[in-house]
Order: C-alpha cells, then structure tokens, then sequence
C-alpha cells in the first residue's frame, strides 16, 4: 500500500544515513568495491522524491473521501501483489490521481455494495477549525432565536411564557406511538425470517420448488402490503395521530418494509446457488444477524459489516444531544418565521401576488429546515445508532454540498436510500428486462421515490397537495438529465443551490398554506374528493 511504501522508504532513508555517519563501514564498504558512491547517492534522491510525491496525497484526507480511496488502492495493490507483479511508487500515485477524481465509488453491480470502516464527512470536517465555525454560527442562531422568543413573550406578556404548545402538539399520543413501533417490530422481526427459512429449507424437498416459491412470494408480498403497509396506515389514521407522530410511525413502517425486502432479496439467490451446486447446507442468516441489520444503520443486508473495537459513548450521547438540539431549533423556526408569515398576513383571496410573496418569504426557513433535518437525521442520528452498534461504515452522505449537477445531489445527499434504490430497483430492473432499458429504469426509481415521498406527506397531514410530486417528478428528473454530470463549472453549484432555495420555499409555502386554509375553512361532511382537492384554491381567507 501506499502508506507501507512511504514507511519503508523512511526505514530505507535511515539506514543509508547511518551507513553514511559510519566512516569506517563505509570506507571498509568501498575498500571492499560492495558500495557504489553515484548508486547509493541515487538512491537517496529517488526515494526522497517518492516521498515528496506521496505525502501530499496522504494530507488530502480531510478535503476528500481518503479512506474509500486508500481502501480501494490496498485491495487492488494486494491483489496485484499476489499475482507477482509489483506496483511502483508512480503507478500507485497515478492510481490514486484517478480515483481521487472519482465522484462515485461503487463496486460491480453484481457484487453488490462492499461496507468498509469509514467516518462520516462532517465528523472529518468538523476537525477544521475554519468548518466548525460554521457550526458555530448555527448555534449562535439558535440563541438569538431563543432570545427573541423570550423577550417577545416578555414584552408581549409581561413574563417569561415557556410553553411549548406547538410542539407538544405535533408529538401528541406518543404512548400510541410506542406500541405501534413495537408492533411493527415483533412482526419485522418475525414474519419475513420465519417464511424465508421455511422457504429455504423446503425448497430443495419440494416436488414443485417454483409452485412452492410462488406462494412464499405471495406471502411475503401480503405481509409487506397488507401487515405492514395498511395496519400502521389504518393506526394513524383512526387514532388521529398529530403530524409529527405520523411521521415517526410512517417513517419507521418504510425504513421496515425496504429492510425485510433487502433481507429476502440478498439471501433467496444464495438458497438458489446452493441448491443449484446441491451443497449439503443450506445459507440461513441467524436471528443475531437479522436483528442486528434491523437496527443498523444501512438498507443493504450483509451477515456481518466492519465493526469498531469500542463503543464511545460520550460521542452518543452527544449526537443525541444535537438531535434534540435541531428539533428544537425547527420549533424556534416554525415559532418566529413561519408561525408569524401565515398567521399575519392579510386575509387576501388566492391570486399570484399572494403566492409569490408567500413563496420568497419561506426560503429562508424552508433552508433552516432542510439543512437541519439532514443534519438531525443523517449525520446525528445515524451515526448515534452506528456509534452505538459498532457499526464500522459511516458513509450515510457525501460532499451533496458541492454537487455541480442534480445526477451527483441525488447520489450524494441520501446514500443509505440511494443504494437501495441502486441495487434493488434500478439494477434489478435493468437486469430483468434489458441494459436498453436504461431511461425506463430511472424514471421507474424517480416514480417510486416520488410516490413514497408523497404518501408520507399525504398521510402526516391529512391531505392530498402534490407538490413535492411534481417537483420531484418532473423539475426534479428534467434537472437530473439536463443539470448532469457533465456539468463542472462552479456557476452549476451555485445553479443547484439557487433551485434548492427556491424548492424549499415552494415547498413550505404551499404546504403551510393549504394546512391553514383547512384550519379556517372546514368542511362539515366532507367527502373523499374533499381530501384530494386543494382548500386554498377555493377558501376566501386562506389564512
């Protein structure tokens, strides 16, 4: 590897240095004709130069995914090494030149994705003082948002009000909450490993293995559409959940779904060549395994992942403590720019001039929020949970911030979804029908995606609004093939930046909108088609 050649060429250094503080060894060496001057004075200076030209490479780690390159480099040079061809310092350097210019590293597609040990990107950031300053301005945000409220409320009221009202309102029913996570659990847990092993164990037995397959398929489909996705459905929706309490429920049943469906897919093809090479053992994942991926932070299914030796647990408990900072940072947020935007504003009828000024005004907060739930979530949270599970890859996003093309947004910004989709929708898709198939196959993944985004947002709210389903289906995909990887310039950044501002905003408004018309225009007997069609439109006052 290249960190054991810039070692040895230390150790090498060294010893011609103590050869040359020796006179009478290297007279005596001379004398004897065993050590040429020019050779030895070469020497030095080439191995000073592979030096040189590696330790730049080394002290780009923190501006760069490091470890997924030197990971790379070590199998390739191992592999090559046993094969009896030796790497030189310059095809290693040229090795590593072009995979730094990698954007995405991902191994074959019938390999699957390969899990190594590495950090997250803000964890090697945040080790820059220049970066944590960045995180530093959001606290201070957060303070002045604190400190506004309280000296509001105290002009306002003439005391100190520390009620979080809308808060506990948006995590009403929290004990509903719990039994319905620990029921969508046990059945996890349970249904999806107990018919796969009965599949697997009976199918080499079985006179009719394809009739038999077809009906464990058909029970897996069952369990999948109708125990886990219509009961926890039905349970929000009958007991009222508030917004925020659907969204953990509804949240957690997909994360669950695409679990048990990455568990069946990866493991039914090693029953299959199995029984096709007629081992004498069937591959059946234990319990431990299965509960172990149920929990770990990843979609894609593996009976054992890189681990760390230790579990640091002030590190936990402080990604659980930024956790709850976010969420209260969204209250403060809601509470002084958005609360206030709605609440406000002039009752005016529905028209263009009220719709963009709504729109402009939410950038700001629609960006808070952005920014913070994907801190909350995939940075905090996760790595609480891999911290937690010694669970060695922490890969969760990548460098989104620096996309130059929506193609490289969609891949960076969620990587634990992104594979998912990779490996089990899009390559799936492409392997069942053709490689032709190609433009079919990822507006089947921007589909999928756009209908699972939109059944969430449906049923956390209560109603019907497909906007997130047109930006996501039709900016979203035009953007993805016009704004694509061929785009380097740094003006495309601030492209992708701009139309995210303004997504976000379109997004808040709209949203935000239309639950404040359902609020001041109710309908008495409404019926389905009252759900579906926007109240904005048709409420006088929509605020």
């Amino acid at each position: 590897s290249p960190r054991k050649r810039l070692s040895k060429a230390s150790e090498n250094l060294e010893k011609d240095e103590d050869q040359r503080n020796s006179p009478e060894e290297s007279l005596e060496a001379l004398r004897n004709g065993r050590i040429d001057i020019k050779q030895l004075i070469a020497k030095k200076r080439q191995l000073a130069v592979e030096a040189e030209q590696l330790k730049p490479l080394f002290l780009k780690e923190v501006g760069s995914h490091f470890d997924d390159i030197v990971t790379t480099l070590i199998e390739k040079s191992a592999s090559l090494d046993n094969g009896g061809y030796a790497l030189t310092t310059f095809s290693v350097l040229e090795e590593m030149k072009n995979e730094h210019r990698t954007k995405d590293m991902r191994a074959p597609p019938e390999q699957g994705k390969i899990f190594i040990s590495r950090r997250s990107v803000l964890d090697e950031l945040f080790e820059v003082d220049h970066i944590r300053t960045i995180y530093h301005m959001f606290i201070a945000i957060l303070i002045i948002f604190i400190l506004s409220t309280l000296v509001v409320d105290y002009i306002d009221e003439g005391r100190l009000v520390l009620e979080f009202t809308l808060l506990s309102y948006a995590f009403g029913k929290f004990s509903i909450v719990i039994w319905t996570w620990w029921a969508m659990f046990l059945t996890t847990l349970s249904g999806p490993y107990f018919l796969f092993q009965c599949w697997a164990n009976g199918y080499r037995k079985s006179s009719h293995p394809i009739i038999s397959s077809m009906v464990c398929g058909l029970f897996f489909t069952f369990f999948q559409l109708g125990i886990l996705g219509v009961g926890p459905t039905y349970i929000v929706l009958a007991y009222a959940l508030p917004p925020a309490s659907r969204f953990i429920v509804i949240l957690e049943q997909i994360r669950l779904i695409m679990k048990a469906h990455s568990f069946v897919r990866e493991n039914v093809p090693r029953v299959l060549n199995a029984a096709k090479e007629k081992s004498s053992t069937v591959p059946i994942p234990t319990v431990n395994q299965y509960l172990y991926f149920l929990f770990a932070p990843t979609l894609i299914y593996r009976d054992s992942y890189p681990r760390t030796p230790t579990i640091r647990w002030r590190y936990v408990a402080m990604q659980f403590a930024q956790v709850f900072g976010c969420l209260f940072y969204v209250y403060y947020i809601f509470e002084r720019l958005c609360a206030p935007l709605f609440r406000n504003i002039k009752q005016e009828p529905f028209s263009a001039r009220v719709m963009v000024l709504c729109v402009f005004n939410s950038i700001l907060p629609g960006l808070l929020i952005m920014l913070l739930s994907f801190f909350a979530f995939l940075h905090c949270w996760l790595n609480a949970f891999a911290e937690m599970l010694r669970f060695g890859d922490r890969m969760f996003y990548k460098d989104w911030w620096n996309s130059t093309s929506y193609s490289n947004y969609y891949r960076t910004w969620n990587v634990v979804v992104h594979d998912w989709l990779y490996y089990y929708v899009y390559k799936d898709l492409l392997w069942f029908f053709s490689k032709r198939f190609k433009p079919a196959a990822m507006l089947a993944v921007f589909t999928l995606s756009a209908i699972v985004h939109e059944y969430a947002l449906a049923v956390c709210l209560s109603y019907f609004y497909p906007v997130l389903f047109v930006l996501f289906m039709f900016f979203g995909m035009a953007f993805n093939f016009i704004v694509n990887d061929s785009r380097k310039r740094p003006i495309w950044n601030i492209m992708v930046w701009a139309s995210l501002f303004l997504g976000q905003g379109v997004l808040v408004c709209f949203y935000s909108q239309e639950w404040y018309a359902r609020q001041h225009c109710p309908l008495k007997n409404p019926t389905f088609l009252d759900y579906v069609r926007p109240r904005s439109w048709t409420c006088r006052y929509v605020f």
